[in-house]
């Protein structure tokens, strides 16, 4: 009898296989469908609420075509202009799979392979490690395995430095791991792409994503610059944290060219019905209106798992790093996704063989867009669902109560501070140059950067002094400028800690020829 059982179900093991081999995969009756669209359109709503997210947009689409466009909420905290379907949100780092698509174009024309030396093709291209530089290929600039230390230098956008010099400063940023041994996010690499595309396109990023992705795809509310954002007339804004509240930032805010900079890493603005045409694309293996853009081999190479990132916090699944993509291990079936956030948070995630996928759009910062889209997939295939947005703000909550009881205290009798004169002068390192501090009504500041950013210190202990950034014009607390001094007495260097992320990227030297005038 056991046998029997052993054969039968051997049997039906391999029928399950065949059945998935054809693509029958577990999907809803249209009467189911319209029960989980109507209770999943109910529950994101009352989500955006609870996680005081101004607006969001959602599209869902199935078997190639979009079958639920919807916004939330308002534009702007505080107005009555309403999200619609067609209002443009910044989507962050979920541009980088255009970047990507753009140069399996590249493979495909024979311009470049994969495997090729990225030196071959971007000749002053340098890591901090010769014999790394000499071995980079091109799809390491993209598999998020460098060996510098996650989102390295990342600051550099923010204040004002150009392409070119962050593409150059690089090389100047020292490895925490081995190359191709660990997972570990970066943006800067990706000009580097974004350098190749233009070599063999003869045109910048944007005109080469306009031209060759928009417009096959009937991207037609699509941009990649700022001034088409600021012009955009259906457009959210952008907001962020005061303390518990959420303000809304004006357009002329002065950080808000930072993800144009990033460009090929997180440029793009959208909306979800154009997204919804990008995602469609993407689950036709590279094929719009029966022409192939990109060919089906080099799409596999694109959504394949390049890089171990490990088992997420909440589901225990194994997550892989693809180019500009991630595979998640989920049942009944694998997902591809990634999310996106400037001040803006973007979630664009498919199951390729239910054939089914989800973009979220919000104009605040939260985890809800990926909690939405893993709480449709299991509604979609049946699953029991937990109140995964719920359980995120619970996680929240918890979070913000351990910051806050690590949040160090400043001490009751601080020692003694130097005369701020001895504190003021030129610092310098190979990542962001050279920094002035120097004494305002009383206080020192520190200057950083081409947009020359201010940032207020306020003594803390003895050489300590905390750090005051207004990069939201609100006082926003940032960590510590912590200056070295020697058994003379005389100020050598500081480290930013919120630039140092226990690689010294945060570490500056006093400039020699200051040191010798104090």
């Amino acid at each position: 009898m056991k046998k029997i059982f052993v054969v039968l179900l051997v049997f039906f093991m391999s029928q399950i296989g065949t059945l998935f081999a054809q693509g029958e995969a577990l999907k809803p009756t249209d009467e189911q469908l319209k029960k989980i669209l109507a209770d999943f359109d109910q529950y994101s709503a009352k989500a955006m609420v609870d996680w005081k997210i101004p607006g969001m947009a959602i599209g869902i689409v199935q078997d190639g075509k979009l079958i639920f466009a919807k916004g939330y909420g308002v534009k702007t905290l505080g107005s009555n202009d309403l999200v619609s379907e067609d209002t443009i949100f910044q989507i962050g780092s979920t541009s980088k799979a255009f970047t990507v698509t753009l140069s399996a174009m590249l493979a495909d024309e024979g311009k470049i392979k994969w495997e090729d030396k990225v030196i071959e093709h971007v000749p002053d291209f340098a890591m901090y490690d010769p014999w790394v530089t000499r071995e980079f290929q091109v799809v390491d600039l993209m598999a998020q395995h460098s060996g510098m230390p996650g989102y390295a230098a990342d600051s550099l956008y923010l204040f004002g430095f150009d392409q070119p010099y962050i593409r150059h400063a690089i090389r100047n940023i020292k490895p925490v791991t081995s190359f191709r041994a660990k997972y570990a996010y970066q943006n800067g690499l990706w000009l580097t792409v974004s350098a190749i595309i233009e070599k063999y396109t003869g045109k910048t990023w944007e005109e080469a994503l306009k031209q060759r992705i928009f417009e096959p795809l009937g991207m037609t509310n699509s941009s990649a610059d700022m001034q088409s954002f600021l012009n955009a007339k259906d457009v959210s804004s952008v907001h962020a944290a005061d303390g518990d509240k959420v303000i809304a930032l004006p357009k002329n805010w002065e950080f808000l060219d930072w993800s144009y900079v990033a460009g090929p890493a997180g440029a793009i603005n959208s909306n979800v019905v154009d997204m919804a045409k990008w995602l469609i694309f993407q689950m036709n293996n590279g094929k719009v209106n029966d022409k192939q853009l990109v060919s089906e081999e080099n799409m596999q190479v694109i959504h394949s798992p390049k890089t171990i990132i490990g088992l997420g916090s909440k589901t225990h699944e194994n997550i892989f790093y693809c180019l500009g993509w991630l595979y998640q291990e989920h049942s009944p079936y694998p997902m591809i996704w990634h999310n996106g956030g400037t001040l803006m948070k973007t979630m664009v995630a498919y199951v390729p063989e239910q054939k089914i996928g989800i973009v979220v759009l919000s104009n605040y910062v939260t985890q809800l867009p990926e909690l939405l889209a893993f709480r449709f997939f299991d509604l979609y295939a049946g699953k029991p669902v937990n109140d995964l947005s719920a359980e995120g703000l619970k996680e929240l909550e918890k979070a913000k109560k351990e910051e806050k009881a690590k949040k160090p205290v400043a001490p009751k009798n601080p020692a003694p501070v130097l005369p701020l004169e001895k504190y003021a002068g030129d610092y310098a390192n190979d990542i962001y140059g050279k920094i002035n501090v120097f004494v305002v009504d009383g206080k020192l500041t520190i200057v950083i950067g081409p947009k020359k950013v201010k940032m207020a210190l306020n003594h803390w202990d003895k050489d300590i002094f905390s750090i005051n950034y207004p990069v939201y014009g609100v006082d926003l607390d940032d960590g510590f400028a912590i200056f070295q001094v020697d058994p003379q007495g005389k100020v050598t260097g500081v480290n930013i800690d919120s630039l140092d992320q226990d690689d010294g990227l945060g570490v500056f030297k006093r400039v020699e020829e200051d040191i010798a005038k104090k």
